[in-house]
């Protein structure tokens, strides 16, 4: 039968009723929900570390606000007046072509893709990066499920329940869980974890300046190597010609057996020592393989021969306060500052109450034929607050811990800024005084050569004994190999200026690891400082 005009018109007021109803619990729900956080604002007067003050300036937020530590730098380098270091802006990008070596080149460049520990670092900073997503996802609904559900009941008669005795519930449906950012405790997660990524990609900045010293340095030393050894070799031959003389000598009469035996001793004192730089040598080689991610062999006949690097005599060395921005160990502190800093955020939230929301939205029905009939619809919202209100001693206690790690890093982050400084400090000092010392030792070989071929002409001539000979290629056995040595330094110490300086790893990282972090810019103070205040 078809309904009455007057039936239809209580349906459609009924669904009108019904509709005003719903809409009024709705509303009812977000009027508590509101009624609850301004209840919420209010608390926050009543525990915790941070007034509703510092909350509102903070952005919503417990906790102190990252302020960059005071760094204890000097006004200017200690031998920034001498001959050779200018203060002009270090430009290091690709410092090591400064030494005009192709192979040197090709050695970087092999070891920047190839070198086990940058890969393994650069991994570092992948997970850095997925941890830091697991961090910003903590902001939206943590739990979410779709559901499916099916239960049958047996429900005892004996009970005198209204129920049938058996019972079918089929479900289907989707439920989520929400706790909101009220404090910002899910938001200094996400600081924390910016900050952890920054320090992962300086990590990786750092461990390249170190990766691209080391390179340079094992060549350097190989080379140095290489030149003692040829000044040994040489001066073996030049010894092995005054004991074939002193033999001859000896044969005729015109020298005594001492002399002989001066000679011959003499030889061996030489030759032995080609054995260490040989071994040397074959080290230095070995170290230059470990670094290039290759298996251990000899590179004597991939490298060829070349003399020992020619170091710029001249270097730009800035500022001390330069190191603050171009050291990647020192950003990396900073940025360890700047994460433990959120992390009391984190943990004085736990001083504050937590609303959570939990919802279902589905179907329900007892039969399975029934489940996605509009009638079979299901839904439902609840609020639920959570104070941990007799946890206070250990709540307080976890925010001292943080703190107190946050005075550690902000220490250790001091510590390496003095180390920086003091590296610096002694490259340089090393880089002018060994070219001193070069300067001065080739001018002693260059006379110590000629006295030799003197005084070999006059054993042959009898004016002399082979006593003062012995004595002549003895020092010139020495001065050549501390020449030898003395260059190596040169280039050495140049490369640790760089190294301390924080060169390179910019030419390199750009293209290989990126990130939308910002680093924090370090305030700079003349005196080391106590204590650090940070900005609420």
């Amino acid at each position: 039968m078809r309904p009455t005009p007057v039936r239809d018109g209580c349906i459609a007021r009924a669904n009108v009723d019904v509709c005003f109803e719903q809409r009024s619990r709705a509303s009812c729900c977000w009027r508590s929900i509101r009624g609850l956080l301004a209840t919420l604002a209010i608390l926050a007067a009543a525990g915790g570390c941070t007034s509703l003050r510092q909350w509102c300036r903070n952005g919503f937020k417990v906790g102190p606000n990252y302020a960059p530590p005071p760094a204890p730098v000097s006004p200017a380098w200690i031998d920034s007046g001498r001959d050779g270091l200018t203060a002009a802006a270090v430009q290091d990008g690709q410092w090591w072509t400064t030494f005009d070596d192709p192979v040197l080149d090709r050695l970087i460049e092999s070891a920047r893709v190839q070198n086990l520990d940058l890969r393994a670092a650069g991994t570092r900073v992948l997970v850095a990066r997925a941890q830091r997503g697991v961090a910003v996802g903590n902001l939206f609904p943590q739990s979410q499920a779709a559901l499916s559900a099916y239960a049958h009941g047996q429900i005892s008669q004996n009970l005198g329940l209204p129920l049938p005795s058996q019972l079918n519930v089929w479900a289907d449906g989707f439920n989520a869980s929400w706790e909101l950012d009220f404090w910002g405790r899910f938001r200094r997660n996400i600081e924390a974890a910016n900050a952890d990524l920054a320090a992962s990609v300086e990590d990786y900045g750092d461990t390249l300046v170190l990766l691209l010293a080391e390179v340079a340095t094992r060549y350097v030393e190989l080379r140095t190597y290489e030149a003692r050894l040829e000044f040994a070799r040489r001066n073996v031959e030049i010894q092995r010609g005054s004991l074939k003389l002193a033999e001859d000598r000896h044969a005729t009469g015109r020298a005594t057996e001492l002399d002989v035996r001066q000679a011959r001793s003499s030889l061996a004192q030489t030759e032995a020592l080609i054995p260490p730089l040989e071994m040397g040598r074959r080290r230095a080689s070995n170290q230059l393989c470990i670094l290039l991610g290759t298996p251990v062999t000899d590179l004597a006949a991939q490298l060829g021969t070349s003399p020992i690097p020619a170091a710029s005599v001249e270097m730009a060395i800035g500022l001390p306060a330069d190191l603050l921005v171009r050291r990647p160990d020192i950003r990396r502190a900073a940025s360890q500052v700047a994460a433990q800093s959120a992390r009391i955020g984190v943990a004085e939230a736990d001083f504050y109450p937590r609303l959570a929301i939990n919802g279902f939205i589905g179907y329900a029905a007892r039969d399975l034929s029934d489940l996605f009939e509009s009638r079979s619809f299901l839904s439902f919202v609840i609020p639920t607050l959570q104070w941990n209100v007799l946890n206070y001693g250990r709540i307080l206690n976890n925010v001292r811990i943080e703190d107190a790690r946050l005075q550690g890093a902000v220490l250790e982050y001091q510590q390496t800024v003095l180390t920086a400084g003091r590296e610096v400090e002694d490259a340089l000092i090393g880089f002018v005084q060994s070219q001193q010392q070069a300067a001065k030792l080739a001018a002693s070989v260059e006379e110590s050569q000629r006295f030799v071929e003197l005084v070999i002409m006059q054993f042959d001539a009898g004016v002399t004994d082979f006593n003062r000979v012995f004595n002549a290629q003895s020092t010139l056995v020495t001065l050549q190999d501390q020449l030898a040595t003395s260059r190596g330094n040169i280039a050495l110490n140049l490369i640790q200026a760089y190294r301390a300086m924080g060169g390179g790893w910019e030419s390199f990282a750009a293209g290989s690891i990126t990130t939308a972090c910002p680093r924090p810019v370090p305030q700079v103070s003349q005196q080391p400082q106590g204590a650090v205040v940070f900005q609420n």
